[in-house]
């Protein structure tokens, strides 16, 4: 590390973290000079090689839109800077908390788990993860645990008060045992034998007393239908009725475990953790309180600018785990909403450079507009993905010619930031093949769901369209979650985006096969010198997209894609193949 600071504690308390600054940072500041001098460059050239308009329109119309699509490159890439300008590393030294503090001086805290759909996330799913964080390594009286449920739903509540019960038993067995990790789902997923603090049996007890709270649960899920529950917690259940929905509910707030009562403890006598079920009122289009699905991020950025600083922290053992959608069609609706939402903050009177202005540094407002322009981002991506090719087809360059010493800094702007990303990908721990993935979902992103939430976006703000709040589904099919443990490509249910994507993917196909043969039958290997970077874009266009061919032509099982898509995207193809001609 360059260099290295840690707090000072009064009393000559050892510190409880450090920060580091990491080496090479001076490398990385005259590597990214040097990308944007070829970035400027990239922007002269274009300024300065537009074809006239008569007799090649396609060239200036295509020459025009590249000038705008890489001059928004550039300035994304500047917005990106500020999270890589000044990284500060963090390491902690957790076992010293307890030697420096007794536990009546250390802080609350409480935790929130949001849920808002029982059939999308499983309750069983969110109780676990409630159970998990119960369980904690801390003080059972510092630790406060809401459920936000902002479905409002019964089957919920009775979920949790069920848990309520069994963490009456689980909590105790976690401290005994030493249990980790403390989710009892992932726990018991991954246990073939007692640990090795605990007996068989009583191993075999928890194992069955949650296997009693699984039936349960999971009854009431399919049936809807909520059992007797004793009198004494009968009360809370009463919240609801038959007006009740998950779009129009009124507050509810039902604590089921205060810890200030005498039976608030488990069944060795140890005060337990409260526990809250909370869900704000919802009423018809009024249940978003700025007006934007993401909420937690203006929220985050309200508190920053009240004074909270908030660190990053990125541990060996995972803080916190969740659960990803492993087909493509999920991720896509998951990145739409949030970059749907991103995008509607940056244009509201909550952008961090509007809201944040002389209260935060302009670093952290950059740092918030990365993602919040990654739907803007999405048309220079898809202008790059469709006009080179479709110009390349014609015979049209666009691009500097191979022998041009223009073509410098077109190569090297792609070629080291190229480089750089996979280092970087590499020093973190992931392998050639887990970047070349990324890449991969990054064009998959930024040329369908990023599109239509830039679209949506854009939209509501002229009011022809509204947006919504899609939930990603927790619950994964086995046969698909086998298919994308063996490296297979998820499609997943049918959309609208996956035209989008096979539409440009098999454009490009085309322009490769047709554009190649053109120039070599007609003009011989010389004719590629005006076109090389054309033809090197269409091509890696089209490797980066081989699971999508694959899926349209080849596989046959659940998880491909359907033959309409394909009729349906041909049916673009050649309209597109028709403007060439």
């Amino acid at each position: 590390m360059a260099g290295s600071s840690t707090p000072a504690v009064a009393g000559g308390k050892p510190p409880l973290f450090a920060t580091e600054k990491p080496k090479r940072m001076v490398a990385y500041r005259l590597y990214a000079g040097t990308i944007f001098a070829g970035i400027l460059l990239i922007w002269v050239y274009r300024a300065t090689h537009i074809p006239p308009r008569e007799g090649n329109s396609l060239g200036w119309r295509a020459s025009l839109g590249l000038l705008v699509a890489d001059v928004l490159f550039g300035l994304y890439w500047v917005l990106t800077l500020s999270v890589r300008w000044n990284p500060i590393r963090r390491t902690t030294f957790k076992d010293r908390l307890s030697e420096c503090y007794g536990e009546d001086q250390l802080p609350g805290v409480d935790i929130f788990v949001c849920t808002a759909d029982p059939a999308l996330e499983p309750p069983m799913l969110v109780i676990s993860t409630v159970l998990s964080v119960m369980a904690y390594d801390y003080p059972q009286e510092k630790l406060n645990i809401y459920l936000s449920d902002d479905a409002g739903s019964s089957v919920t509540f009775y979920a949790l008060y069920e848990a309520s019960e069994f963490a009456k038993h689980w909590i105790p067995f976690c401290k005994n045992y030493k249990v980790e990790p403390r989710s009892p789902a992932a726990y018991f997923a991954e246990v073939a034998t007692p640990h090795d603090a605990c007996s068989p049996q009583e191993s075999l007890r928890m194992k069955e007393l949650y296997k009693d709270l699984t039936d349960r649960v999971n009854s009431v899920v399919h049936s809807g239908k909520i059992p007797e529950v004793p009198e004494s917690n009968r009360r809370g259940f009463s919240e609801w009725n038959e007006t009740i929905s998950s779009e129009d509910h009124p507050s509810i707030v039902q604590i089921l475990i205060d810890r200030n009562e005498r039976k608030a403890v488990d069944v060795d006598g140890n005060v337990l953790p409260t526990l809250v079920y909370m869900a704000r009122e919802k009423r018809p289009q009024k249940g978003v309180r700025y007006g934007c699905p993401l909420e937690d991020v203006i929220t985050g950025l309200k508190i920053q600018c009240r004074g909270w600083r908030s660190v990053y922290y990125n541990p060996v053992r995972k803080g916190f785990l969740g659960m990803a959608p492993t087909s493509l069609g999920q991720i896509l609706i998951q990145h739409k909403r949030w970059s749907e939402g991103f995008l509607q903050i940056s244009l509201s009177n909550y952008s961090p450079f509007l809201l944040g202005h002389g209260k935060i540094k302009l670093g952290l407002q950059m740092g918030y507009s990365v993602c919040g322009f990654w739907a803007l981002n999405s048309f220079p991506t898809f202008y790059y993905a469709i006009i080179p090719s479709l110009c390349f087809l014609d015979g049209v360059s666009v691009f500097p010619e191979i022998t041009s010493p223009w073509i410098v800094p077109f190569g090297y702007v792609a070629v080291a930031a190229y480089s750089c990303s996979l280092a970087e990908s590499l020093q973190y721990g992931d392998t050639a093949v887990e970047w070349w993935n990324a890449q991969r979902m990054w064009f998959f992103r930024r040329t369908t769901s990023y599109l239509l939430a830039a679209i949506d976006t854009i939209g509501g703000m002229l009011g022809v369209s509204e947006s919504g709040f899609d939930l990603t589904v927790k619950v994964n099919d086995s046969q698909a979650l086998e298919r994308h443990k063996k490296g297979k490509m998820e499609f997943g249910p049918i959309s609208g985006m996956f035209v989008i994507l096979s539409t440009i993917v098999l454009f490009n196909l085309v322009c490769m096969v047709a554009g190649l043969g053109r120039v070599l039958w007609f003009e011989g290997a010389e004719g590629l010198g005006p076109l090389f970077l054309q033809a090197v874009l269409c091509v890696a266009i089209v490797a980066i997209n081989a699971p999508v061919y694959e899926a349209l032509f080849f596989r046959k099982d659940s998880g491909s894609l359907p033959s309409f898509v394909t009729l349906i995207s041909l049916c673009f193809v050649s309209s597109l193949c028709l403007q060439a001609i």
